[in-house]
């Protein structure tokens, strides 16, 4: 089983691919994801109108390191010009390795209210301007994440995937369930096989990577080129290691141990804070700890402690005594 693949000339050195999820997928997390082997990150898609308007907050979103390479920003909207000016800016701003088109977001304030995301998937002729539109505005490959088709009656991921491709996108990311479907019910391992079988570009899965078990059977089975790992991760950043040795070994890597989990907090947390402000540091880092604990002992009092607190120092001082109970309870078991 091959271990990289190319995205027009930029080549992936792993297969394992970090999704672009909205209010995660910041520096300091993708530093973490990177540092356990993933071949390519997706940095949190962006609005393209809000770039076009520069909008500061949406400015702040592309900030990267160099270490993060290979990087792609995706962008979202609903109309040509407004993608094509925000590509410029991207380039221009971020200098990313590849700019990845949205096609595929399902959530209402995206795809209903804005018409953009996989709304854009219910017009074909749209997605060939827009898709021929940004390649021709930028230097970098292009790419463009969808979904299997809007509802179950309009199944289209196989023709908008050639109509991508006709129209100069590098690669296509295909998340095997309609725009109805939302994440629930199982991914369409089939619609992925199917696109793979009538593209020549790289074609990334996406759905429910949750395991070793799940990452393998996508890429037998549909014999894409990379997977796109996204919820899985929340929590779990080992995960990505932990498919990339299965696949190249056959082996499984041990679970990590609370104190990992704790160690991985704190690393969280500094990262955080070398880029945003105290209070939004701990305001994200809220999240973070709940995910990274929720499988381990006492998770439910270090939740409410981290809830409660607003500041660096309170924040270090729960993980701190948490590590302490930790130690104690390994000692006792």
């Amino acid at each position: 089983m091959k271990n990289s693949f190319y995205i027009k000339d930029v080549l992936i050195p792993s297969r394992l691919v970090l999704a672009p999820m909205a209010g995660i997928s910041n520096t300091s997390y993708r530093k973490i994801v990177k540092s356990m082997g993933a071949g390519l990150i997706y940095a949190e898609m962006v609005s393209s109108n809000a770039l076009m308007y520069k909008n500061s907050k949406t400015l702040e979103l592309l900030k990267m390191s160099e270490s993060e390479r290979p990087i792609a920003q995706q962008i979202f909207g609903s109309d040509i010009a407004s993608f094509v000016a925000s590509a410029k800016i991207v380039e221009e701003q971020m200098h990313p390795d590849i700019i990845d088109i949205n096609m595929g977001c399902p959530v209402p304030k995206v795809a209903l209210r804005a018409q953009a995301g996989s709304a854009l998937l219910k017009d074909p002729n749209k997605i060939k301007e827009i898709v021929s539109a940004v390649v021709n505005a930028v230097s970098v490959p292009v790419t463009v994440k969808i979904r299997s088709g809007w509802d179950s009656k309009n199944i289209n991921a196989v023709e908008i995937a050639k109509i991508c491709e006709q129209a100069g996108a590098s690669a296509i990311t295909v998340h095997g369930r309609t725009r109805n479907q939302g994440y629930s019910g199982d991914v369409d391992l089939d619609i992925i096989k199917k696109v793979k079988e009538n593209v020549s570009i790289s074609v990334i899965g996406n759905g429910d990577i949750k395991d070793v078990y799940s990452a393998k059977k996508m890429l037998e089975y549909t014999k894409c080129d990379a997977i796109m790992i996204g919820r899985a991760l929340l929590g779990n950043p080992w995960l990505v290691k932990e498919i990339d040795t299965y696949l190249k070994t056959g082996n499984l890597l041990p679970q990590p141990t609370y104190i990992d989990r704790i160690n991985m907090c704190y690393k969280h947390l500094n990262y955080l804070m070398e880029f945003k402000k105290e209070n939004v540091a701990v305001l994200e880092m809220r999240s973070h700890i709940a995910w990274y604990v929720k499988t381990i002992p006492y998770h439910k009092e270090i939740k409410l402690a981290c809830f409660k607190a607003k500041t660096y120092t309170e924040i270090i001082e729960i993980l701190d005594n948490y590590k302490k109970k930790l130690y104690n309870y390994k000692e006792g078991d």
